[in-house]
């Protein structure tokens, strides 16, 4: 009999569906389907949760019946969702109360800026995470504070709150539920226990009944009936299933994924005893008994700022013109782009600041905006790779998967800012595909070692700038930062 795995990779802006074949060991299908996003106030980024989950279901069944494939056929699902994005529904009919409230989305940030010391101080050292409207916590406060349904739903036991994986798995299996590398992103999970932490809810006014129960990445979600009963075995973030797709699953092993945001994640193993004071922990994946975490750091704005260039202001017909921009030019000539569209994440976390284009003359060319903002998201990523030298971790492996690895100017002045290799993950799919490798665990078929193999990076880039125009240029990064 035919063996498939159907990976879901709900990120943010569309959905795709990716069907797996487990003899062939590749990906023999996909569908994809993007979704609106509204933005009705600034700072302010919504998304409807019922066209989510109609996308996730109208690509599933596509992909199913283009490949004819038969009830016990699809042996397991993977779901790898976009993080920290919020959903609040009905617990008798999944109406959501109000838009999905996405991960970028600033509108708490005056209460975050509000929160006691104390508490930000108790929140770091529970959850791993700095206080922030990043995260679902506030998010959730929000929903119970400003929808009047939310207050009435909680009263009869009907509200269920959720991070977006949790609101999908909900209505495709029945069953209220989430893994451990989503709720950790909440700001809600101890970080020890794995379970909701008791003060925190109190602290924002969550009830715990509201909320999904917590299982391993691997568990047995339930069954989707939907999609030919095939059980829901997996549900991972999308950044650590990323750190899967890529291999790195071993202390110190580090991916770095440049799409609408950078999101620099390296394992640290089975203990997070380290609660970094500019960066995240978090939980890297829970496989049967084991939970291994990692240290990040989180950009809000890469690839997205290509995208501001190309969208906004014609600056290319083609992303993938901007590597030749770039290298047109001998030198950055002291063109500098800040990316803080939405603020700064990691490791400044500033929200008030926003994006500043510095060092501009009448020589100034397109070609040296598209080169500074290629170099931005470089020097982002090793101010975070920094602090975690600080920390004490040492590098072994870095790989890099996202849009953002296939410009190869911006891949070498990687290798040479971090002063280390870097190397391109060997599939342009690392993120569904950590989804898909957890879901074949899940069902025994593969191992974590057999995974390491198949993800084994082909392409490296070595580092080969002079130490002192390293600090030339990051001297310059780090002048534009100060002038915010």
């Amino acid at each position: 009999m035919r063996k498939f795995v159907m990976g879901i990779d709900e990120g943010t802006t569309s959905t795709r569906a990716v069907l797996y074949d487990v003899a062939k060991n590749k990906i023999v299908d996909i569908e994809s389907k993007k979704f609106k996003q509204f933005y009705p106030a600034s700072g302010y980024v919504e998304q409807d949760a019922e066209e989510i989950l109609k996308a996730v279901e109208s690509t599933a069944k596509t992909v199913l019946k283009r490949n004819n494939i038969k009830e016990g056929e699809l042996v397991g699902v993977g779901l790898t969702n976009q993080r920290e994005t919020v959903v609040g529904w009905d617990k008798r009919t999944l109406k959501p109360i109000y838009h999905a409230i996405v991960w970028q989305c600033r509108r708490t940030t005056e209460y975050i800026k509000s929160l006691p010391k104390n508490i930000k101080t108790k929140i770091h050292k529970k959850t791993g995470l700095i206080p922030d409207p990043y995260f679902s916590a506030s998010k959730i406060k929000w929903l119970m504070d400003n929808v009047k349904e939310a207050s009435k739903l909680a009263a009869e036991g009907n509200l269920c709150f959720g991070t977006i994986d949790s609101y999908i798995a909900t209505a495709l299996t029945g069953n209220h539920v989430t893994d451990t590398t989503n709720a950790s992103r909440t700001m809600l999970m101890n970080l020890d226990t794995l379970d909701w932490d008791k003060d925190l809810l109190t602290y924002f006014n969550i009830p715990k009944e509201s909320l999904p129960k917590i299982l391993p990445s691997d568990a047995e979600f339930g069954k989707i009936e939907k999609f030919l009963n095939a059980p829901l075995c997996a549900i991972i973030g999308d950044q650590q299933s990323s750190m899967i797709g890529q291999g790195a699953v071993d202390y110190g092993s580090t991916k770095v994924t440049y799409g609408t945001g950078c999101f620099i994640l390296t394992n640290i193993g089975q203990k997070a005893e380290k609660r970094p004071d500019k960066l995240l922990v978090t939980v890297a994946s829970t496989l049967g008994n084991k939970t291994e975490y990692a240290i990040e750091g989180s950009i809000y704005s890469a690839c997205s700022g290509l995208n501001y260039l190309k969208n906004n202001l014609s600056m290319y017909s083609d992303v993938s013109k901007t590597s030749d921009m770039a290298k047109s030019l001998k030198d950055n000539e002291g063109v500098y782009f800040v990316p803080a569209f939405t603020g700064l994440g990691s490791p400044y976390w500033n929200n008030d600041v926003r994006a500043q284009l510095s060092g501009i003359t009448f020589a100034t060319t397109k070609s040296h905006i598209v080169r500074a903002m290629l170099e931005s998201m470089v020097y982002n990523t090793k101010a975070v790779v920094d602090e975690m030298r600080a920390c004490g971790l040492r590098f072994s492996k870095i790989s890099v998967d996202g849009g953002g690895s296939n410009n190869d100017f911006m891949m070498q002045f990687l290798a040479d800012m971090l002063n280390h290799a870097v190397v391109r993950s060997v599939s342009s799919e690392a993120t569904v595909m950590g989804a898909i490798y957890v879901a074949m665990m899940s069902r025994k078929l593969i191992t974590e070692e057999k995974v390491k193999e198949l993800t084994a990076s082909q392409q490296s880039f070595e580092p080969k700038l002079n130490e002192k125009l390293r600090q030339k240029y990051y001297d310059g990064w780090q002048n534009a930062i100060a002038k915010l």
